[in-house]
């Protein structure tokens, strides 16, 4: 009996090695898995969306930006993958598809629709047989970076170029050339940048727009978490029809019993519902590219904090607040939204069970973005009808819940707040994604700012003083 308890104890250490050595091997596995994913969507979505509003990405550009630069581990195989990409008999992408281990199926990212764009399928999904572009291994390759005078050569400035615009062409030609030391950010790779001001009585001052090569106003960009903001502004169209209530339960839990039931749609926008997530950001990757559904992963996570206590950043409490209002969008989909605000190219794309992932998922141009800025410059009214309630900007921009514990930003209820900047007006506020996605809002000059990039992870743009410098500029 003893020998046999010695003999055991020393295999002890050789079945934990074992075990790690399989999780390792396993881990490698699924990070490959979610690579495919990243590359098949992102594929995909560049290409199909830019193509419905007259634009064109090639699998070189989508492999020179949007595949350069982001997060480990999938960074290091993302460039090794092979993909194919199907079209249907109208020459409109159908699929894309991405070989990534022997004996598994392609990860398959399928084009639902123009107005739905498209959506990663789970992991295992069939592949199709259709006509396809001959398979490719696209490595991604540093994107090609604009000369110093780019930004002026690819830029309008829509009046006279008066002293205003000299000093803001200088400004842009500063933030798309990434070699000079008088850039915002080391490493930022700009892609599109949007100014405009406009006149007490609304009417437009200043337009300025200026675009890296290969990009355009009817090139849609993904929007990552630019898209809380617009899922923030369609709770509050909902709200403005009589459809929802911020101070109402979202309805989490599996019961009225369920101490979830008291986290509100209010909870939820400022990110303070008080439930668990795995890491900072929570990082949703089986969503956005694992194949994994809304309601499967964004839903029942656990209560760790009361709600309304504390402060946690969480894409997961966004996805919650849509699925709050979900049973708006049956008559008023988010493709109607934007339709009415001319934002012709923006398209809210969802799981492949039709839920929208609107914490990142969001494909929008910079002129689109600008006219979500205006419309919260004219506190939600737009071609004189209230689309958002009055008062809506000042609830957005109160910071009436637990605040970020670092940082010099604060938040309000599905935007950040630039109040604690120096040289930044303190009503100034922002949608803000990753990779550098900004739409600067300052209601006290009348002046909207969107800026547009694929900047690598680790690395930032400094929107703070590109506000800061583009306000001074506009001062006459």
């Amino acid at each position: 009996m003893i020998r046999t308890a010695f003999a055991a104890a020393a295999l002890l250490p050789a079945v934990a090695a074992s075990a790690q050595n399989q999780q390792e091997a396993l881990d490698a596995r699924y990070e490959r898995a979610l690579a495919a994913g990243y590359k098949a969507l992102m594929l995909c979505s560049a290409i199909a969306n830019a193509e419905r509003n007259g634009a064109i990405r090639t699998p070189e550009s989508v492999a020179a930006w949007e595949l350069v630069g982001i997060q480990s581990p999938q960074a290091a195989v993302i460039g090794d993958l092979p993909h194919t990409i199907l079209r249907n008999v109208s020459g409109q992408i159908a699929e894309v598809q991405v070989r990534w281990a022997e004996g598994m199926p392609a990860r398959v990212a399928v084009h639902d629709g123009p107005d739905n764009g498209c959506a990663i399928r789970p992991l295992g999904a069939p592949e199709r047989s259709l006509p396809s572009e001959p398979a490719q291994t696209v490595p991604a390759t540093a994107a090609q970076e604009p000369s110093a005078d780019s930004g002026k050569s690819r830029g309008r400035i829509r009046r006279p170029v008066d002293d205003r615009g000299r000093k803001v062409i200088v400004l842009a030609a500063r933030a798309l050339d990434h070699t000079r030391t008088e850039t915002y950010g080391k490493g930022a790779r700009t892609t599109a940048l949007v100014v405009r001001s406009f006149h007490p009585d609304g009417s437009r001052d200043f337009n300025a727009t200026f675009y890296a090569d290969g990009f355009s106003e009817a090139t849609p960009l993904r929007t990552w978490s630019v898209a809380k903001s617009i899922a923030a502004t369609l709770v509050g169209a909902a709200v403005q029809r009589g459809e929802a209530d911020v101070n109402a339960s979202a309805g989490l839990g599996l019961s009225a019993a369920d101490p979830r039931r008291d986290i509100t749609v209010d909870h939820l926008l400022r990110m303070a519902s008080g439930r668990y997530s795995d890491t900072p950001g929570n990082r949703t990757d089986p969503l956005y590219f694992g194949g994994a559904t809304v309601a499967e992963v964004a839903l029942d996570w656990p209560l760790v904090a009361a709600p309304g206590s504390t402060f946690r950043y969480a894409n997961n409490d966004t996805l919650a607040a849509v699925a709050a209002i979900k049973g708006t969008f049956e008559a008023h989909p988010p493709a109607r939204f934007f339709a009415e605000l001319g934002m012709k190219g923006t398209v809210a794309e969802t799981d492949w069970q039709g839920d929208y992932i609107l914490s990142s998922q969001v494909w929008a141009t910079a002129e689109d973005l600008a006219k979500l800025g205006q419309l919260y410059l004219e506190d939600g009214v737009w071609n004189n009808k209230r689309i958002l309630p009055e008062g809506w900007v000042k609830y957005v921009t109160t910071p009436s819940g637990p605040q970020p514990p670092t940082g010099t930003f604060g938040y309000g209820a599905g935007f950040w707040l630039l109040n604690r900047e120096e040289g930044v007006p303190p009503d100034t506020f922002a949608a803000i994604g990753n990779r550098g996605q900004y739409v600067v809002i300052v209601p006290s000059r009348k002046v909207v700012i969107v800026r547009r990039g694929e900047d690598p992870a680790g690395s930032g743009f400094d929107i703070a003083a590109f506000t800061r410098d583009v306000l001074a500029a506009l001062e006459e």
